[in-house]
């Protein structure tokens, strides 16, 4: 079975003339690749798409070969943040910041300005160049300003040419910064390449000449501000300067400058009192030490002072000796002999002269102690004096202070105004420029356009584009059915299959063929056929479709050839009394049938005829009547098709058209069901929903649908529907 065809469901059916749903092509929820559709579209309408492709492309090049070539010169500047300083020794170029993007897009603004532009075209003398307005196809006869007079233009309309010539400036030039960098390269286009180059490096003069002239009126300006302002700030210092010194003398308040640069001024009390609290510092440290020496003294202890006196220190040494010798005497002579006697009074003499020695020394000490004491109380009282002093001076320096700062306040802004007015002053005199000239343009000598391989690949893909929304929108207007799975996307009807279309032979001719693509398909919708009732493939079915000549009368025939193929008995029934064709089929006239049975001739064997070679009986339309739909609303029809189903196991009618005429529901009321022929790419979905809904007004039961002629290149989204129909018939290839 063909892979591509319908694949039947199991449900039950709910009573004879139910309908078994079928799983027709993807279901809803399967996702379509979306490259796909577009390829698909692509290969239906790729003949709009090439013709737009190549029409475009002999647009673009005509155009191409009839525009006038034009010359492109370049210049390259360089535009800092901002000049370099000659007067700020801490840095040469400041740094960079976001803020930088504001300034270049000022820049940029800058160099397409209308006074740059008219800056140029005067000083190149462009305004009174009839050359000139003529190569740019400026001005004409009719404007006063453009009349040439002797060859040259009025004086008059100089300002208007002015205009014009920087209009046309400005048009052509271009201005395009190099990214991540501080360079901009300026360029202009004309037919003329030395107009070009003359025009580019004009523009790059002018543009440093007027940043220059710009910063030197700004500078001017300022510098009259600053020197207004300096004037205000001289006399308010000066008046703070004066109100400082006035106060100072009449609370006598006297100053001494600071110790370092930049530290504040200090009063003479604070010196005098720091040598003061030095002074009495030392003292009592010598206090203390004299009173430490005068009260070991006074605790009966030998003093450090006698303890290292020479003197005394002679005299012990000078009594310890005759001590020794008096010792020496004793242990041979008793204590009267006269030379131990005289030992004795030397020693006596000896100590009597150490007490002496030691008691100066202890008056010393004494009279060092006191007057120690005296010092340190005078150096208290003095330093007790000055910080009394050193308060009253610090409580009447608040308001001196408050003054000092005002004084140091104006003396500050005062500075820095003249600072910045020399700074000025120098920057002016100066004139540094931050713009410069990185390369001058030289004359082109090639043209920058026309540019016929960008031009052409530009109409190329203008072509394409142009192409695909042209085959895009013929794809959504177009409401014919492309491909099977619109059947019951679009119908709501379930899809029985689909049967290619037939080239080169007649549709008679591919059912005898067995191995046929035709035979092949009305197999599957056969097999498709069997599960739409309980009892298999209706007894009783007609073969409809919106229209005549959408395959119909061929799938009605191909049924019964696919019935009576099984061993059935089947017999065509041509219903189609105003257009017959079945008689045709069988090569014979339509002088007896249908029309003849409805209208009262009950001989069915006389009415029928026999296709051998198809395996079927046929019954043709008969006499075309002069209003069939008068003999189909009768009962002869129903009549006609019980003593058929008493004779046949089949009858497959071949029901007319259902647009324009009450036939088909006539026909479909009466039969078990209706299968509805749908021609691919051959009528609008919305006549066949007409088509249909008048079909289900009459109660007829349609048990699905068949998509003729179907031809799978053509369809939407290619699911495929070409593969199958010929599986097999190569019989060289294996699987």
């Amino acid at each position: 079975m063909n892979p591509a065809l319908p694949i039947p469901s199991t449900s039950v059916p709910t009573g004879d003339r139910s309908v078994r749903p079928l799983q027709v092509g993807p279901s809803e929820n399967e996702k379509i690749s979306i490259i796909r559709q577009y390829l698909r579209i692509a290969l239906r309408w790729r003949y709009v798409i090439i013709g737009a492709i190549v029409a475009s492309a002999l647009i673009g090049l005509v155009v191409t070969l009839l525009m006038t070539p034009r010359y492109t010169a370049t210049t390259t500047i360089e535009i800092a943040r901002e000049s370099n300083r000659v007067t700020n020794f801490q840095g040469v170029d400041r740094e960079a910041s976001i803020a930088d993007q504001e300034f270049y897009q000022t820049q940029y603004g800058l160099l397409k300005a209308r006074s740059l532009a008219e800056r140029v075209a005067n000083e190149l003398r462009l305004v009174n160049d009839p050359a000139f307005f003529e190569m740019f196809n400026v001005g004409d006869d009719t404007n006063p300003a453009f009349n040439v007079v002797n060859g040259r233009y009025p004086a008059n309309g100089r300002a208007e040419r002015l205009r014009a010539a920087g209009d046309v400036l400005l048009k052509h030039i271009s201005v395009e910064p190099e990214r991540l960098s501080r360079l901009v390269s300026v360029g202009f286009e004309s037919p003329d390449p030395a107009l070009s180059a003359k025009v580019a490096n004009a523009w790059a003069d002018n543009f440093i000449r007027t940043n220059l002239e710009r910063k030197v009126q700004a500078t001017a300006y300022g510098r009259d501000v600053l020197q207004r302002q300096l004037v205000q700030l001289k006399g308010r210092l000066d008046q703070s300067q004066r109100q400082l010194v006035d106060y100072a003398s009449n609370e006598r308040i006297i100053n001494l400058p600071g110790q370092s640069e930049g530290s504040a001024e200090r009063p003479i009390v604070v010196d005098d009192l720091a040598a003061l609290n030095a002074a009495l510092s030392k003292a009592t440290a010598d206090r203390i030490e004299a009173e430490a020496r005068f009260r070991q003294m006074g605790r009966g202890g030998a003093s450090a002072s006698a303890l290292v006196n020479p003197a005394i220190n002679g005299l012990r040494e000078r009594r310890a000796e005759l001590a020794a010798d008096y010792q020496r005497l004793m242990t041979q002579f008793e204590p009267g002999y006269p030379a131990a006697q005289a030992l004795r009074s030397q020693i006596r003499e000896l100590d009597q002269s150490i007490a002496r020695e030691e008691q100066r020394v202890t008056g010393s000490l004494d009279a060092d102690y006191r007057q120690a004491v005296q010092r340190e109380q005078q150096l208290q009282t003095r330093v007790d004096e000055l910080k009394s002093r050193y308060i009253d001076v610090r409580r009447r320096s608040i308001q001196y202070n408050i003054y000092q700062q005002e004084v140091d306040s104006n003396r500050a802004l005062y500075d820095g105004l003249l600072n910045r007015f020399k700074e000025i002053g120098v920057a002016g005199g100066v004139g540094v420029n931050n713009i410069s000239v990185v390369d001058r343009a030289d004359v082109p000598q090639k043209p920058s356009s026309p540019r016929m391989l960008l031009n052409l690949a530009l109409a190329l893909i203008a072509g394409t584009l142009i192409g695909a929304g042209l085959a895009l929108a013929l794809e959504q207007m177009d409401e014919s059915i492309a491909d099977p799975g619109e059947i019951e996307r679009r119908l709501g009807l379930p899809l029985l299959g689909s049967v290619p279309k037939v080239v080169g032979t007649t549709p008679r001719e591919a059912l005898l063929n067995r191995k046929s693509d035709l035979v092949d398909a009305y197999l599957a919708i056969h097999t498709n056929l069997r599960f739409t009732t309980e009892h298999g493939v209706p007894r009783s079915l007609s073969v409809t479709s919106t229209r005549p000549a959408e395959g119909k009368s061929t799938t009605a025939l191909a049924l019964a050839t696919m019935l009576a193929r099984e061993g059935r008995r089947v017999i065509l029934v041509d219903g189609d009394m105003r257009a017959p064709s079945v008689h045709a089929l069988g090569d014979v006239t339509h002088n007896q049938g249908l029309s003849n049975f409805l209208s009262g001739d009950n001989d069915i064997e006389r009415l029928t005829f026999r296709m051998e070679d198809l395996g079927i009986s046929a019954m043709s339309a008969g006499p075309v009547p002069p209003n069939a739909a008068e003999l189909l609303t009768g009962s002869r029809l129903s009549l006609l098709i019980e003593q058929l189903l008493e004779r046949y196991d089949h009858i497959v009618i071949d029901s007319p058209p259902v647009m324009g005429i009450a036939d088909a529901p006539l026909i479909g009321s009466r039969v078990e069901c209706v299968v509805y022929a749908v021609e691919s790419h051959g009528i609008r979905s919305t006549l066949v929903k007409t088509a249909i809904g008048r079909l289900l007004a009459a109660n007829v039961h349609i048990v699905g649908s068949i998509l003729t002629k179907f031809e799978p290149r053509k369809a939407h989204y290619g699911y495929g529907y070409d593969y199958g129909y010929g599986y097999g018939r190569d019989t060289g290839s294996k699987d």
